[in-house]
């Protein structure tokens, strides 16, 4: 079983972030980037996979400037393979980078593509179900459980009320969700193997998008609380207030 897994690297989600000048991205000075938390359950489940299987091919694939090489050497000290950096500037739009990767993936005789459900960074949650479309593939998202067995996959996904299980043939795309497994940490040995690991650069060119960042700004804080009364009295005032004021009744 030949398996690629699309990661991204992201802010570390208990950075303090600052918008740089432009006010069109964050400024990096000081910042940890990782990989992508949501991605970290798919590399997770490609090794897993593959060592059930007891043979196969795990490759990690991201796009982005060199800085990239980090959090992709990171999967591989995890368990993958082998890994291909995209070397290219990333697009606000997820089907620009959508294109780059099924240009790549496609002709690659993998049997699963998977993703993270989403990147904590933009919460898109587009990229993999449009990278199944451009390579004419079946999909399935956000999901919860996964079982490989005769060419095809069985998934299960959290839906309001309940489970919802489904079955695909291979190969296919899959996103992944919290709760498909628990992601490894990587060991020391882990750690040297992947300095020894393949690396291969491939310089890409995203297209123009048709989406753009105007501005970024950050939540505005939270007005201090205050005070209506105590005790039954003040239930009134707490009614007005949640009502004139807040607005949530």
């Amino acid at each position: 079983m030949k398996i690629a897994v699309c990661i991204r690297r992201v802010p570390d989600t208990t950075a303090k972030i600052t918008i740089a000048g432009g006010g069109t991205a964050i400024d990096p000075a000081g910042v940890k980037f990782v990989i992508n938390p949501y991605d970290e359950f798919a590399v997770e489940a490609a090794i897993a996979l593959k060592e059930a299987a007891g043979a196969g091919e795990t490759v990690t694939i991201a796009l982005g400037d060199d800085s990239v090489q980090e959090t992709i050497r990171t999967t591989l000290a995890m368990g993958i393979d082998r890994a291909v950096h995209l070397q290219g500037t990333g697009s606000a739009d997820g089907l620009a980078t959508a294109r780059v990767l099924a240009d790549h993936l496609r002709g690659g005789g993998y049997d699963l593509i998977l993703f993270g459900k989403l990147a904590v960074d933009d919460y898109g949650q587009q990229v993999g179900p449009m990278v199944a479309e451009l390579l004419e593939l079946p999909c399935a998202t956000a999901i919860t459980a996964l079982e490989v067995a005769d060419g095809s996959a069985t998934v299960e996904r959290e839906i309001e009320g309940g489970t919802e299980v489904a079955t695909c043939p291979l190969p296919a795309v899959l996103t992944c969700d919290k709760g498909l497994n628990t992601p490894r940490l990587p060991g020391l040995k882990g750690i040297m193997a992947a300095k020894k690991k393949p690396l291969e650069v491939v310089p890409v060119e995203a297209a123009a998008g048709q989406a753009t960042i105007v501005s970024l700004a950050l939540p505005p804080e939270r007005p201090a609380g205050r005070i209506v009364g105590e005790g039954a009295a003040a239930v009134p005032a707490l009614i007005e207030a949640l009502t004139s004021e807040a607005k949530v009744l």
